[in-house]
């Protein structure tokens, strides 16, 4: 049987450089996978939009969209959750991140840009309204914080707070000893900088903020690196055994032998409108697959 295709999904962008870089990312997945189908797809800016590649997908070919992002955000949960719903046989995978390997990637970047252990760092997200991607990105600074000793916060690009000037002028209040602190207030100079860590996947619009955001140092964004490729044929593969999962045996508990405490107290959380969660809760607690 021949593995699910792969549809290599991006944000998408009008910079020929970062978009040249995402194309050299599916290029290079490809490479390492020979004989797999990986097809070229965008949530916004670019063509051919996601919901048309998977639209056009042959009929009965099963497919894995993988996001080629960093982080659960709205394109996660809402577009690329959408169009896979529309189709069956598809499937999506978790986006890139967080992941101990860009952890990795991000400390080369900054050593690469030539951070000592005196400057303090921002890691710079996109951002997104959507709380879980504030929650991945802090999985992935406590990640970067175990292979560095700086100072390290999460900022943001849009959606989200703080945002990356402030994180700045924060980090750069601290370096001078607090507010209004100089060397007269017994500040003391340690010769420590303020640097950006760009957590994006390429240039673009939100890299070029970065620039703009009064650090001393901007770090290079993550592509290219094989290692991106590496993580989205790990999305791909953990996607694809879960469509081959096989359906679990008989549940051990019937309804009736379910606690009756559980049972009411299920039916309280659906009076309270939550009616959907509290199915799959009751559900996924005793009913195990």
């Amino acid at each position: 049987m021949n593995s699910p295709i792969m549809i290599a999904c991006a944000h998408g962008t009008s910079n020929a450089q970062g978009a040249a870089e995402v194309n050299a990312l599916r290029a290079a997945i490809a490479e390492l996978r020979p004989g797999l189908d990986v097809r070229e797809a965008y949530v916004d800016v670019q063509q051919p939009d996601l919901v048309d590649v998977v639209a056009g997908l042959p009929e009965g070919e099963p497919a894995v969209v993988v996001p080629l992002l960093l982080s659960v955000g709205y394109h996660v949960k809402v577009d690329i959750a959408r169009a896979v719903k529309s189709r069956p046989g598809s499937a999506a995978a978790a986006p890139l991140g967080p992941d101990t390997r860009l952890a990795g990637l991000l400390d080369q970047r900054l050593r690469e840009a030539g951070t000592t252990d005196n400057d303090v760092i921002v890691l710079a997200a996109a951002g997104s309204s959507n709380p879980n991607a504030a929650v991945s990105v802090e999985e992935l600074l406590g990640q970067l914080q175990e292979l560095r000793s700086n100072r390290i916060v999460a900022a943001y690009g849009a959606s989200a707070q703080p945002s990356v000037p402030d994180a700045v002028a924060m980090l750069r209040e601290e370096l001078a000893g607090g507010a209004g602190a100089g060397e007269s207030a017994g500040a003391v100079d340690v010769g420590g900088r303020v640097v950006i860590a760009s957590y994006l996947l390429a240039p673009g619009f939100f890299h070029d903020q970065l620039a703009k955001a009064g650090a001393d140092v901007v770090t290079e964004p993550l592509l290219p690196s094989a290692t991106l490729a590496e993580i989205a044929l790990d999305r791909y593969d953990a996607a694809v055994a879960g469509m081959n999962e096989t359906p679990g045996a008989a549940p051990t508990q019937s309804p009736a032998e379910v606690p009756a405490e559980a049972r009411e107290q299920a039916a309280a959380d659906a009076q309270q409108g939550g009616f959907f969660k509290a199915v799959r809760r009751f559900v996924t607690k005793y009913f195990p697959r």
